[in-house]
């Protein structure tokens, strides 16, 4: 069980279905990119140093090197040796390509399945796609290309990714399994292990605050230090307060703090989010009730007085109004196991006998051309 919330919705569409409405089991590129592929082991043999075969396509070491990563790659391999670099590099380039391999065999699976009349069932919704993106940008067919250049595509391409996007997302929902109720002590689980980062409601104080610091309190007697005066002042301050005088008016004319001009009334704020010197204020809140009055409070160079306008322990959102989200979260959970399980098996037959030279040929290329 993960311990956050997931509101990702795993819908099932059949390849039949294909040429229906978008939202009959089309995944978002969000969603898809929430269900990663499972760590492999086996790749495909390398038929060179330039490509790695995959049952009939290749993948290129141009690929492999896209600007992003390329970025990414470049300050680490201009301050070090081509041995740190491949070193240091290696794990997320054996990902890419991994993941590289993955979608190729995912993509020519779903194909096997879906038959040959399926290209006229994916031009009717690539249509569709293309007519919506268009959309997105207030129907500027100018503006929507530009968008498309920056990240590397032309319509051709667009296209052309929607159906592998489209058939492959149709082949990962039809090999998912069924959902199957969820028990009520699978719930309870899930709820207790959820709660501590999910369900928490953490305590909160909320205050007004007379703040008087002790470097901004102006000499009336020479013979009395700052610390005194503000003493003396605090003291009086709170002789008032308790003779019945209000609050957030002293707080306007004699506090020195941020919040002065609002009556020294500070937003509600976790107790333990309070840093020096305010955190003591967590401390005297503790022990205090909603309408009484702490202080004169002294703590580095600041005297304070508080008046707790409101408190409230920790507690949790309680089962009974949280049930479906647990019950949601457990859903997608299984779903991802499976989703891992299908990749494995997957490609579980290839073969990885030329994988290391094929890593090693990307890593020297992107080696060299970052340091041009």
């Amino acid at each position: 069980m993960r311990k956050y919330r997931f509101l990702l919705v795993l819908a099932v569409l059949s390849v039949a279905g294909c040429g229906g409405g978008r939202d009959e089991g089309k995944f978002s590129e969000e969603e898809m990119a929430a269900m990663p592929l499972a760590q492999r082991e086996g790749l495909p043999e390398a038929s060179g140093g330039f490509v790695l075969a995959v049952g009939g396509e290749t993948i290129s070491a141009k690929e492999i090197m896209t600007e992003a990563l390329l970025e990414y790659c470049r300050p680490v391999a201009q301050r070090s040796s081509l041995e740190q670099f491949k070193e240091q590099i290696r794990p997320p380039i054996e990902q890419i390509i991994v993941t590289r391999v993955s979608d190729i065999l995912l993509h020519q699976k779903a194909k096997q399945r879906a038959g040959d009349n399926v290209e006229d069932r994916l031009e009717k919704v690539v249509d569709r796609e293309v007519r919506e993106f268009v959309a997105s940008f207030g129907y500027d067919h100018a503006k929507a290309e530009e968008a498309l250049k920056a990240r590397g595509m032309d319509w051709k391409e667009f296209r052309k990714y929607q159906k592998r996007l489209i058939l492959s997302q149709s082949y990962i929902a039809s090999q998912l399994p069924e959902q199957t109720a969820v028990t009520y002590r699978e719930l309870l689980d899930g709820y207790n292990e959820m709660k501590e980062q999910v369900f928490v409601r953490p305590a909160e104080i909320t205050f007004r605050l007379i703040d008087i610091e002790v470097a901004k309190i102006e000499l009336n007697d020479p013979n009395k230090s700052r610390h005194e005066q503000a003493k003396e002042l605090a003291e009086g301050l709170v002789r008032e307060i308790e003779s019945g005088q209000d609050f957030g008016e002293l707080a306007r004319r004699h506090s020195h703090g941020y919040r002065a001009s609002l009556g020294g009334l500070w937003k509600p704020v976790q107790p333990g989010s309070l840093a020096e010197p305010y955190d003591i204020l967590a401390r005297e809140a503790e022990r205090m009730e909603a309408g009484e009055i702490a202080g004169p409070v002294e703590a580095s160079g600041h005297i304070f007085i508080m008046k707790l306008e409101d408190k409230a322990a920790k507690s949790y959102e309680p089962f009974e109004e949280v049930q479906k989200e647990v019950e949601a979260t457990i859903h997608v959970e299984r779903r991802r196991k499976a989703l891992d399980e299908l990749n494995r098996k997957l490609v579980e037959k290839a073969v990885a006998r030329d994988r290391d030279r094929f890593v090693d040929y990307c890593l020297e290329e992107i080696y060299r051309v970052s340091n041009l």
